[in-house]
């Protein structure tokens, strides 16, 4: 956990939409050379870790822009970052992309500059997570759920409940799961520790968990303190929590099919699923940074984002659904079952990240606010 850039968030109370004071672009130029992005784990590959999976490359050649990238394993990291500044674009899930906003670290985005803002699946270009006061603020670039990733030689059958990583249990191998199971790295998680209390405990009333009272968010911490003492590690980190599978011993965890794919292309014995509960996702968005210092790659970048080839090899390589729906067909890596298989129907059962804030509308008394949840989750891994 980098609490040191947890802490810097601590102060943030409610989010207050004010417009960047960036100038909206109106036409894109000559490439500045380079490019900056932050960005999640597995996102953007030049076909370093499997040379089929290439979308940089051609990229490069054709406008002359660098890509540098600079990965991120949580929201908060993605955040922190942001705020330091020194890049051009992050590709911003929802309880990361209206704190940017509303810190004026993002700048709009004329859509008349992106030639393919139409292709883009309709439910997603005015999502509210990157759509403020009629303005845009990114370029949806992919979504999917958070799933239950899970030893398939420990469980034979895929486990029905996220309670296999909540509760102490003996697994279907005769094992406690103690010591064997791990949580995400990150406040957000809270959310998924209250979903699971919809179904388990519906009589704290969680409609959404998100949105939660006092007393709702008090019960969903008394989870996640119960919850420590059975986990391994809090992970962020894909490419450890792939060993951690591989070689550590653990046996389920939350994850993202980008995990789930590299160990079946490793040929470990690994599945997943969406448990009885339902699961969070997330829906990201390339987002400009409003002091971007390449502003016209960037913007080439974001066209270059939502090519359906582009989108179609990136939802094969994480296991996400395209932003562009025409990716979903005649994808020789994605094949045209790869969007089903990806969860594409999944999308009214989703609940997708977003920051938490103290005016809700599902709570008359109000919810708690996300610097909260960020304090006491650092308590929680704390072991207090």
């Amino acid at each position: 956990m980098r609490v040191q850039h947890l802490l810097a968030l601590v102060t943030c109370g409610s989010l207050s939409f004010q417009p960047a004071f960036a100038a909206e672009k109106t036409s894109i130029d000559k490439g500045e050379g380079s490019v900056d992005i932050v960005a999640w784990p597995g996102y953007i590959e030049r076909g370093d870790t499997k040379k089929d999976f290439d979308w940089v490359t051609d990229f490069e050649k054709k406008t002359g822009c660098k890509v540098n990238v600079k990965t991120a394993g949580t929201s908060d990291e993605m955040v922190a970052l942001m705020n330091e500044g020194g890049f051009d674009l992050v590709t911003a899930s929802g309880d990361a992309s209206l704190r940017l906003i509303a810190g004026k670290k993002v700048a709009p985005i004329n859509t008349k500059l992106i030639k393919s803002w139409n292709s883009i699946d309709p439910r997603l270009q005015k999502a509210p997570w990157h759509t403020v006061n009629g303005e845009h603020y990114g370029v949806p670039y992919q979504w999917g759920s958070n799933v239950l990733m899970y030893r398939s030689d420990v469980f034979k059958e895929a486990p029905n409940s996220w309670a296999v990583v909540f509760q102490e249990t003996t697994l279907p191998d005769g094992k406690s799961n103690k010591g064997r199971v791990q949580a995400f790295d990150g406040p957000i998680y809270i959310a998924d520790a209250a979903l699971y209390l919809m179904t388990h405990k519906p009589e704290l009333g969680i409609k959404d968990p998100y949105e939660l009272t006092e007393a709702q968010y008090k019960a969903a911490l008394e989870l996640l303190r119960g919850q420590r003492k059975i986990v391994q590690r809090y992970w962020h980190d894909p490419m450890v929590q792939i060993d951690d599978f591989t070689n550590e011993g653990v046996v389920a965890s939350s994850s993202w099919p980008f995990q789930v794919n590299l160990l079946n292309s490793q040929k470990k014995p690994v599945a997943s699923t969406v448990p009885k509960e339902g699961a969070t996702g997330w829906a990201d968005t390339t987002m400009m940074h409003v002091d971007a210092k390449h502003p016209n790659c960037a913007y080439m970048w974001m066209e270059h984002s939502i090519d359906p080839k582009v989108q179609g090899d990136l939802a094969a390589w994480f296991g996400s659904v395209p932003s562009v729906l025409a990716a979903c067909k005649g994808n020789a890596l994605l094949t045209d079952d790869g969007c089903k298989t990806n969860g594409a129907g999944n999308f009214e059962k989703i609940h997708f990240w977003r920051t938490p804030v103290a005016k809700c509308s599902t709570q008359s008394a109000g919810c708690v606010p996300y610097y909260r949840w960020v304090s006491d989750y650092i308590a929680v891994l704390g072991g207090r």
